[in-house]
């Protein structure tokens, strides 16, 4: 299925770009969201009309996305778990327990913004977690377990 991207979608395409996608990933994730229109005549004249509105708002986006990029940079997040014998932990630290310890700390996380490509950390120590904030943007914070006493 051919669609128009309303919007830069990572690993597919920039805005107003017409890209091949299979029917599942367009039905259920492009279409209701907002990132892409079918590809017919009609909606090719629509998309040309409303260009310069849509390219204003990605600006703005990637300017709102640089801006907490900025905010971002050199925070220490701590977060204090049970440690058995050799540092390490009863459970795991994942995204949700990232985006928990930040917003008591004051910093705005959401848990899907942030990438733990080698999974939950299961031992204490620092860890750089990397945060996706646009498809050009990304930022890096520290996240500091300790064990409690």
């Amino acid at each position: 299925m051919d669609v128009i991207l309303l919007e830069k979608v990572q690993n597919l395409g920039k805005l107003g770009q017409r890209v091949a996608v299979r029917n599942g990933y367009a039905r259920n994730y492009l279409i209701p969201n907002g990132k892409a229109v079918m590809a017919t005549t009609e909606n090719l004249a629509a998309f040309e009309t409303r260009r310069q509105e849509l390219e204003k708002v990605e600006a703005e986006h990637l300017a709102k996305a640089q801006a907490r990029r900025d905010q971002l940079t050199g925070q220490v997040i701590t977060i204090t778990a049970k440690v058995g014998e050799e540092g390490k932990l009863f459970g795991s630290v994942g995204t949700a327990d990232i985006a928990d310890a930040a917003a008591v700390a004051g910093i705005a996380l959401e848990r899907h913004e942030l990438r733990l490509p080698e999974g939950s950390f299961r031992q204490i120590g620092e860890y750089q977690v990397e945060v996706h904030l646009h498809p050009d943007v990304d930022a890096a914070i520290a996240v500091h377990i300790v064990g409690e006493e």
